[in-house]
């Protein structure tokens, strides 16, 4: 009944949080909506990459190639199909190449498994590329039909409230409790009758169907595409970055941290990229050795616990200091 309760409560929290993104064309400038836009791409992003990845602890860093197969796949339809066909088809494809993909590296974990899944995301990369200089004669894609911009944040407001609940409606299933039973200890899962396989791949093809479908949405912002643009580590490694400094293992971890790093990216990436980057490596540090499970851990107890360490630290030095004066 409590965790009822408490999805019921995260579902009312994302009502209200759509309705004020709902009425940002309404009433703000085309610059807010463009940056809105941007925020919606990476709560899509790192909130599917968190579904699987957090409970699992797999560290997959293919966000960028579902996003990139996606982004082709919109490019080259979006002429013969509708706008909603076009989206759709784009995760369909993804999730295919997630299930390929899936069922070749999942088997693995930890260091092996991230630079096998980057690995493969420098492979489709090269191979679109060679399919594009020998049987297109270019190496890009001019979009020339492309929806109103209206149209396109509506989208991506969709799939952002989409990728949010569906990691509601996950973390409460036995999909969910499955992941979180790998993550503990997969053996044991395993010996508890869990189908450890088939639940890593159907995570898997969740997170890849969001970022296939974000491509699709997102690939018409472009007035030309390149596998270079499209299959960017960049956006493969922001997405990882963004939902381990929230909290990839919480729900609204990787909300608040892809929108706040979003509107950082606006204010310093073309101004000043250095920093942003710094900023971000900073964080991730500072994450990973006194916040394990993101800034959604942050609590006034978290507080007291550093106040309390900072001061045992500061005691011990004077104990040391004082033994070296009497020596």
């Amino acid at each position: 009944m409590r965790a009822v309760r408490v999805a019921g409560r995260d579902l009312l929290v994302l009502l209200a949080l759509g309705g004020f993104a709902a009425s940002l064309p309404a009433w703000s400038s085309d610059f807010v909506v463009s940056m809105a836009l941007s925020c919606l791409m990476y709560v899509t992003l790192s909130s599917s990459w968190a579904l699987f990845c957090g409970p699992t602890r797999y560290m997959s860093l293919a966000a960028s190639a579902f996003f990139g197969v996606g982004a082709y796949v919109g490019a080259l339809t979006l002429d013969q199909l509708p706008w909603a066909g076009a989206v759709a088809l784009g995760a369909a494809i993804a999730v295919l190449v997630a299930v390929a993909m899936g069922s070749a590296v999942l088997h693995l974990r930890g260091t092996y498994f991230a630079v096998l899944t980057f690995g493969m995301t420098e492979l489709i990369r090269l191979a679109i590329t060679y399919v594009e200089k020998e049987y297109a004669g270019t190496v890009g894609r001019v979009l020339v039909v492309v929806p109103e911009p209206g149209t396109v944040y509506l989208t991506m407001l969709a799939l952002a409230l989409l990728a949010v609940a569906t990691a509601i409606v996950v973390r409460g299933s036995r999909l969910g409790l499955a992941l979180a039973g790998i993550g503990g200890d997969e053996q044991r899962a395993q010996t508890l009758g869990v189908d450890t396989r088939m639940a890593k791949v159907i995570g898997f093809a969740i997170t890849a169907a969001f970022a296939g479908a974000t491509g699709a949405a997102m690939s018409v912002r472009w007035t030309y595409i390149d596998p270079m643009t499209v299959f960017n580590p960049f956006i493969g490694f922001q997405t990882v970055l963004i939902a381990l400094i929230g909290g990839a293992a919480t729900l609204w971890g990787p909300v608040v941290a892809a929108i706040v790093f979003s509107l950082l990216a606006e204010a310093l990436r073309l101004q000043l990229p250095q920093i942003y980057m710094m900023t971000l490596g900073l964080l991730l540090i500072l994450s990973v050795l006194y916040l394990p499970d993101g800034l959604a851990s942050l609590r006034p107890a978290t507080f007291a616990r550093w106040r309390r360490d900072l001061a045992a630290r500061r005691q011990a030095r004077r104990e040391r200091a004082g033994g070296v004066r009497d020596a």
